[in-house]
């Protein structure tokens, strides 16, 4: 394992790149949320960037239009693309994604699904599973993996879901304080129920929600209740040799600080 940095797709991203670099470290997972962003002009910028500065990117994550509710409250019907009034254009854009990703040479796409309903006869899990199907095999088509981004469903859920496609170019970005966040379930945990579809892990820290209206807090990693030591031991375990993504969820002064300070952290437990 090593380290990595999540950065946001911009105009700049040159800039995003050479801070990667400038921070220590050699990975990095791209996110995206401007379809406009997806061209060949892009994807040449980014290489000779990542030339230049001796970055690789790890990941693209692929986000999509529309409303977001980041809550327990409104975030089940416009999150992802579980509510069916927005399904078709996200879909469109993280096909677009998918085109980008391979364009660009790498293996994995990453998006939030949505809160998947717990219930299998649960209609809306039907017919989110025909669309996850169609761009489960879009993406094969390309040569990459799709990944479900942790937090808004229970592990066994998300294992039902992976097992009930069986595409065979599915996994999973486990987002340690997501699982927290949401209250969704114990990151360290859940490794048992999914942990052999794992290809990525953000390296992010957060609180328990305290009311059922709002998600919990992200914190500085140390400052939460993801207990670090065994979540890398657990993945030692597995056998996960991907990168490990720190991701704080704030900006300026402030977010440098907390991420060199998680790269610390972690540093001492790889």
């Amino acid at each position: 394992m090593e380290l990595g940095l999540l950065v946001v797709l911009k105009p700049s991203i040159r800039e995003e790149i050479r801070k990667v670099s400038e921070l220590g470290f050699a990975t990095c997972q791209l996110s995206c949320w401007d379809e406009s962003l997806f061209t060949d002009e892009m994807i040449a910028e980014i290489q000779q960037a990542c030339a230049e500065y001796k970055v690789k990117i790890s990941h693209i994550w692929c986000g999509w239009l529309g409303p977001q509710s980041w809550n327990l409250i409104d975030g089940p019907s416009t999150l992802g693309l579980v509510p069916e009034a927005y399904r078709d254009s996200r879909l469109q854009m993280l096909l677009k994604g998918a085109d980008f990703t391979a364009k660009l040479g790498v293996q994995d796409m990453i998006t939030h699904v949505g809160f998947i309903p717990e219930d299998p006869g649960d209609q809306r899990y039907r017919s989110l599973l025909t669309c996850l199907h169609y761009l489960a095999i879009y993406c094969k088509g390309k040569g990459i993996h799709f990944l479900f981004e942790t937090g808004q469903e229970t592990p066994v859920t998300l294992l039902r879901v992976i097992e009930d496609l069986n595409t065979g170019n599915l996994g999973i970005n486990l987002d340690p304080a997501n699982l927290i966040l949401y209250g969704k379930g114990n990151p360290v945990d859940a490794l048992d129920v999914f942990g052999s579809y794992v290809r990525g892990v953000h390296a992010k820290d957060g609180m328990y929600p305290t009311n059922g209206r709002m998600l919990g807090l992200e914190v500085p990693i140390g400052q939460g209740k993801v207990d670090f030591p065994s979540l890398v031991g657990r993945l030692k375990e597995l056998g996960y040799e991907g990168p490990l993504t720190i991701e704080r969820e704030i900006e300026g002064d402030e977010q440098i600080r907390d991420i060199l300070s998680a790269k610390q952290r972690l540093e001492q437990l790889l």
